[in-house]
């Protein structure tokens, strides 16, 4: 806590490349609910550790035997940050991808440095991004929404402040974040804006907590029974190249 308890910090710091696994999960979890009705709080600043934000989630955990509590536990996460009463800002460096970039999505404004890559790699491994394909369109187009979603490629801070993905590309972003709650959210009062943050997001928490549960079905119901999405996964931990079926 900072700023006489205005400001939450909150930083991912899990060698070497912050997965977004259960005990990430977990330990985000606990934060936001131990401090959810801090009266103080205006703002939540959540950065990153070592050169990269963070690869995504755990493949591992991705596999037939995990992935259904691994998708429930991560949506619950998600929608939590994305009702979180006050503005959560991100600031990112190096690799922000998967679930990483699903972190950022559920949150406000996006600080990047020049260097920062933005992507959803999913399909690559014959899977889609559930968490990302409904709040994608809520950041960006839905053109570019699909481009990231369908490709899998990455796009750099420049093309991502380009479409709307991110809101400021900094040398700094954390230091650029902290200066913007200062700027625009500590001379606020937090009641107002606990209800202005709850207003101003309404419509896109009531829409992507019902998409959510949508998506969790096709991913469980039907991805999950196909040769090429097991296959996939096998391929990546394997580090070989997957064998695709079509099916």
């Amino acid at each position: 806590m900072e700023k006489d308890g205005a400001l939450l910090r909150l930083r991912l710091a899990k060698p070497k490349a912050n997965l977004v696994d259960a005990a990430m999960i977990e330990a985000l979890h606990e934060a936001l609910t131990q401090y959810r009705r801090h009266v103080m709080l205006r703002g939540v600043i959540l950065d990153a550790e070592g050169p990269h934000f963070s690869f995504g989630a755990s493949v591992e955990e991705h596999l037939p035997a995990k992935c259904a509590a691994m998708l429930a536990s991560l949506h619950a996460l998600l929608l939590e940050m994305l009702e979180f009463p006050v503005p959560v800002l991100v600031a990112v460096q190096g690799q922000c991808l998967g679930g990483g970039l699903e972190l950022a999505l559920a949150c406000g404004r996006i600080f990047a440095a020049p260097g920062a890559q933005f992507g959803q790699p999913e399909i690559k491994l014959g899977v889609f991004a559930p968490a990302a394909s409904a709040l994608l369109p809520y950041r960006v187009n839905q053109p570019a929404a699909e481009d990231l979603l369908l490709t899998g490629r990455s796009i750099g801070a420049e093309e991502a402040l380009a479409i709307g993905l991110v809101q400021a590309v900094v040398e700094d972003p954390a230091a650029a974040a902290a200066s913007w709650f200062e700027q625009h959210l500590l001379g606020k009062s937090a009641a107002a804006l606990a209800c202005a943050t709850v207003a101003a997001r309404g419509v896109m928490q009531h829409k992507v907590r019902e998409r959510l549960a949508e998506l969790e079905r096709l991913y469980l119901d039907w991805l999950m029974r196909t040769h090429d999405a097991n296959e996939g996964l096998a391929a990546f931990l394997e580090k070989r190249q997957p064998a695709w079926t079509h099916q």
